[in-house]
């Protein structure tokens, strides 16, 4: 199953984890309050915060790409709201805020103005140095998320997208995708995006950071 496996990696990787502590512990109210007058974003963990890089050209190109080919209504005629990196999700059951670099929530029932709590979907754009903490940690805790439908791993050197996606039957499901001919299809927004699309402008014979 997708999600044994996975915390099985942060478990591997907890070592890496710790080297990263920025603070000593603060609870969630201290750190929601400190992160609407930070110079520099922090996500947090079970009481712990980090500072986050600043992210390459095309990394925010890749983001924007996205955003852009998606729909801005859900199946059920919803209208729906697409945020890049700067709103985080809370992910409740892990005690954990991220800012993922694409979020997507369609319901009206968000109570807080500076996160979601109910996404459909969330998007990665990965690099050498978030990856681990992208399909590990994240994974764990955005599976979690009963609102969920789709979560994407977008990586920035090559034409590579992971989707692990909500199966009404079986649960979590994962689909790889490596051709820039090959679509992927969203269940929310209900959004058809082809590798091309996702990747327009981008020249992989330059590096990627």
């Amino acid at each position: 199953m997708v999600v044994s496996a996975l915390i099985m990696g942060v478990l591997i990787m907890s070592a890496n984890k710790m080297a990263q502590v920025d603070s000593a512990y603060i609870t969630e109210q201290e750190y929601l309050e400190g992160e609407k007058f930070a110079e520099e974003r922090h996500e947090y963990v079970d009481g712990v915060t980090y500072a986050m890089a600043g992210a390459s050209r095309r990394h925010g190109r890749i983001a924007v790409n996205f955003a852009r080919k998606l729909s801005l209504t859900d199946r059920q005629g919803n209208p729906c709201d697409i945020y890049l990196s700067d709103v985080k999700v809370r992910a409740t059951r892990s005690k954990a805020y991220y800012y993922p670099d694409v979020l997507v929530g369609c319901t009206a029932d968000e109570s807080d103005t500076h996160y979601l709590e109910q996404p459909c979907l969330i998007v990665e754009v990965t690099s050498k140095s978030t990856q681990w903490k992208d399909y590990t940690e994240k994974a764990v805790a955005y599976q979690k998320l009963a609102s969920l439908q789709a979560y994407l791993i977008v990586a920035q050197d090559q034409p590579l997208v992971t989707m692990y996606y909500r199966d009404a039957e079986t649960g979590w499901e994962v689909a790889r995708f490596d051709g820039l001919e090959q679509a992927l299809t969203l269940p929310c927004p209900e959004s058809t995006l082809t590798l091309a699309e996702i990747y327009e402008g981008i020249d992989f014979t330059q590096p990627a950071e």
